[in-house]
């Protein structure tokens, strides 16, 4: 395959190409192998032309309404907790009260830094070298972790502290490679979190970053997205919801019983692929990117 050449205008996306997009976006969201690197490998295999992160963001949208539905329980008791917390002591040393702030704190290193290389992520990060390098790169550390983290403690004993540094790891998901939810269950397999305890905190924890990214995205590329892209949008948006949604319920019951190393060796021999195929010009790093 060799590589096609940069789009001078941005192409109109094929509903075809928007399912299979916003399914790889639901299935990878949440699957910690990296949402951004399979919407950038697949339309690179394929001879799409890149969606670019603001689409990517957008799509969000349906895999964190996939996180609402799914957790809503769990959400709908946090907020009250923290409500009642802001009036009540009593309530406010509650540990669902607690969690409220605990995940207000952890998204703070992903919005800061997110704005802060914003650019670079939309653009010069999107390189399927920097991807296939960090593919392999967080994918040894997440074996790293579930070798050697303690893994005692579940989503009740979740503080402040875990809070801070999973939201520090979570914020390296802005690299496309990483994975939101492979940076956040590493972070939370370090600190010594169950894997099903680091992965239901990772999936709470996206919720605020995935919503203001969404909604930034949107504002910021509305025209865009919604004006001859709009119904491949909602197409690929609604796959990413049910997607999304099947993603939670496998990885949740997969990790109760078994560990991530088939994520690891997934991520190492996707990554391994991708710098081959860069180092023989089959791919080029900036392949269907728009200048």
């Amino acid at each position: 395959m060799s590589a096609s050449p940069v789009a001078s205008a941005e192409p109109v996306m094929g509903v075809l190409e928007a399912i299979v997009l916003g399914i790889a976006q639901g299935l990878t969201e949440f699957l910690p192998i990296s949402s951004t690197a399979h919407i950038r490998v697949i339309p690179a295999f394929f001879g799409w032309a890149d969606p670019g992160a603001a689409f990517t963001a957008v799509i969000q949208l349906g895999t964190l309404l996939a996180v609402l539905i799914y957790f809503r329980g769990d959400i709908a008791r946090i907020a009250k907790a923290w409500f009642r917390g802001l009036t009540d002591p009593v309530a406010r040393r509650e540990q669902d009260s607690k969690m409220g702030w605990i995940i207000a704190l952890g998204t703070i290193p992903i919005l800061v830094l997110g704005l802060a290389f914003k650019s670079q992520i939309e653009k010069d990060w999107r390189s399927l070298e920097i991807i296939g390098w960090t593919l392999i790169g967080m994918g040894l550390l997440m074996g790293a972790a579930e070798r050697f983290g303690p893994q005692r403690r579940g989503l009740d004993a979740v503080t402040w502290k875990d809070g801070l540094w999973v939201g520090i790891w979570q914020s390296m998901a802005l690299i496309p490679g990483a994975s939101r939810s492979g940076s956040t269950i590493t972070g939370g397999l370090i600190f010594g979190l169950d894997r099903a305890a680091a992965a239901r905190f990772s999936f709470l924890l996206s919720i605020p970053s995935i919503f203001a990214a969404g909604l930034l995205s949107m504002k910021e590329h509305a025209s865009a997205l919604f004006g001859a892209q709009a119904v491949p949008v909602l197409v690929a948006t609604v796959a990413a919801f049910v997607s999304g949604y099947w993603a939670i319920d496998f990885l949740l019951k997969f990790l109760a019983r078994r560990s991530v190393y088939v994520f690891v060796v997934y991520r190492v021999v996707l990554g391994v692929v991708l710098l081959a195929l860069l180092r023989q010009g089959v791919l080029s790093p900036m392949q269907g990117m728009l200048p």
